[in-house]
């Protein structure tokens, strides 16, 4: 699919409705200076794409000596969870909203199916390789990108993938995802900046909560504090007065609980049941705190957690609705924030253009809800916010950078 960036919105809905249908067939037409990045070495490409050919998709209306910038997508379509259906339709939109405010008309979206496993994941890249696309956004899920990485990898093409599984990143794969250890870092730095020494947690007996562990006494530890008590609990209510009880009494100053919903509003007051003084000991979240229920536990009024500011993506969900009539899917901006990178990078050479040093830009990126870019590694470090629970909602206690060339975060 290629879109024009003069059409009108009006046409672009039009365009993306044949979108929906061609998905599955295949082709939809002084601050201190910047932390030094070192660049893993370019990924070994045994059968390189570095150069256009015949055989490679183009529109009939592509002008001879012009080589499209053929960008392969791989969403689940035709997942068996309609939810997930959804969500991989409004990606699809949100990266032509991109196409049209990148404004390059020559790039071209590819698209196909991430499907049902990693199998068919993998036969969705060999066929968006084959027909020439030299950069491939997705797919959505851990399994997927790890069957997607090394077909791509033997052709020497990037991947921007939207998986949270840390695993699956590096060696040619950068996850564009909110990942849970950079919530953690953020909050936990910004609580020692405030006097705050001994951290304790408590976190879920689940791979999220081991998740959080690790990056949690990773976190304390480069800020130069002091973990003094983890504690594990099934993630239940009727779970969590003995581990409270033991937070309690751990002379802890900051106390992160890596949970939300209903077991997070019992959590809260189960510690104070427990003898935890809320006027002394700072309560810390998670991104699981991002939710409008939280605010209904007194409990939590004034614990921290990291997320982008509220309303970062107002424009973003504004333009969506005015286009398709309906507000975007929370991770449908992560589609878009990838199709904007491809189109700021787009003038470079054919096949040559999104290089490991292009995409690890120290600087990074602007998106739709605020800076980010990629490390060594291929994960991904978002400027967030810290808020603050408030009875009437989430507050900003420690505003986004607006840059990465701070050392306040």
């Amino acid at each position: 699919m290629m879109v024009c960036p003069k059409m009108s919105f009006a046409r672009l809905f039009a365009i993306l409705s044949l979108t929906a249908i061609a998905a599955l067939s295949g082709c939809t037409p002084p601050p201190p200076p910047p932390p030094k990045v070192v660049a893993p070495p370019p990924p070994v490409a045994g059968n390189p794409l570095d150069k256009d050919l015949p055989t490679y998709l183009r529109l009939p209306n592509t002008p001879p000596g012009v080589t499209p910038i053929r960008v392969g997508v791989i969403l689940p379509f035709s997942s068996a969870n309609p939810a997930t259906r959804n969500l991989a339709a409004a990606m699809l939109k949100s990266a032509a909203l991109a196409l049209f405010d990148g404004g390059n008309s020559n790039i071209l979206l590819i698209t196909a199916d991430e499907g049902a496993s990693p199998d068919m994941a993998g036969a969705a890249a060999a066929k968006l390789l084959g027909q020439g696309a030299e950069i491939i956004v997705g797919p959505l899920f851990g399994p997927s990108v790890a069957a997607v990485a090394p077909i791509a990898r033997d052709r020497g093409i990037p991947v921007l993938a939207f998986s949270t599984e840390r695993s699956v990143a590096g060696n040619g794969v950068y996850l564009l995802s909110f990942l849970p250890q950079s919530e953690v870092k953020r909050v936990v730095n910004y609580a020692v900046s405030q006097g705050h020494h001994n951290f304790a947690a408590m976190v879920p007996q689940t791979p999220y909560g081991d998740l959080i562990s690790a990056a949690f006494t990773d976190a304390v530890k480069s800020a130069g504090a002091t973990t003094v008590d983890i504690e594990h609990f099934t993630p239940s209510t009727n779970t969590v007065m003995a581990p409270s009880a033991a937070i309690a009494k751990s002379n802890a100053d900051v106390v992160m609980i890596a949970q939300g919903g209903s077991v997070l509003r019992a959590i809260a007051p189960s510690l104070a049941f427990n003898g935890l003084d809320p006027s002394k000991v700072k309560l810390l979240g998670t991104g699981l705190w991002d939710d409008p229920s939280t605010v209904k536990e007194q409990a939590l009024t004034g614990g921290w957690f990291a997320a982008p500011e509220p309303n970062a993506d107002n424009n973003f969900n504004e333009k969506y609705r005015a286009v398709y009539g309906a507000a975007p899917p929370q991770l449908a901006s992560l589609a878009y924030d990838a199709v904007s990178l491809v189109a700021l990078m787009s003038n470079g050479t054919p096949y040559h253009r999104f290089t490991p040093a292009a995409l690890m830009d120290p600087n990074g990126f602007g998106g739709v809800n605020g800076i980010f870019r990629f490390n060594a590694d291929g994960t991904s470090e978002r400027g967030l916010a810290v808020l603050e629970v408030q009875a009437d909602g989430f507050h900003v206690a420690s505003p986004a950078p607006r840059t990465f060339q701070s050392s306040s975060f």
